[in-house]
């Protein structure tokens, strides 16, 4: 009896390890945002300042913020929500779990101001990504045409 109660304590605590190995991890069943980027662009600047535009798509069960963007091209960088025509600064951008963020023309965006240099297109402009939760996420935006718009093309 002594044995099989022994076995069945080696059988039931590994499935409690296997089980506790299933929910931990990055992934998106351990309740943790997972954050990635695409379609990222700078149209090529005509002033000293510039638009960014990106996509962050969160494959996780939590939801996350993008809070700050910080870039070498300017120190001067802002995230601006668009309303009624209207561009406003905004503190934060909501990440949804198992959503996106998506800033676009007309819309949402990244605002730099006050360029220490103009990028030409075909070049890239570093940015780095900022999250409430999240570790930073660095990006590099290619400089397109200036009147390139995906949504568009």
């Amino acid at each position: 009896m002594t044995r099989r109660t022994t076995s069945l304590s080696a059988v039931a605590l590994a499935a409690a390890l296997a089980l506790a190995g299933c929910s931990s991890g990055d992934g998106p069943a351990d309740g943790k945002p997972a954050l990635k980027v695409s379609g990222a662009f700078m149209p090529q600047p005509v002033m000293d300042m510039a638009g960014g535009f990106l996509t962050i798509t969160n494959d996780g069960a939590a939801a996350d913020r993008l809070t700050s963007v910080t870039s070498p091209i300017s120190d001067d960088v802002t995230i601006h929500e668009t309303k009624d025509q209207k561009m406003r600064e905004v503190k934060f951008f909501d990440i949804p779990a198992n959503g996106k963020l998506s800033l676009a023309r007309g819309g949402n965006h990244i605002m730099f101001m006050e360029l220490k240099k103009k990028p030409k297109q075909g070049e890239k402009v570093s940015v780095e990504l900022h999250f409430e939760k999240s570790d930073p996420i660095k990006v590099d935006l290619p400089v397109e045409a200036a009147h390139h718009n995906p949504q568009q093309d």
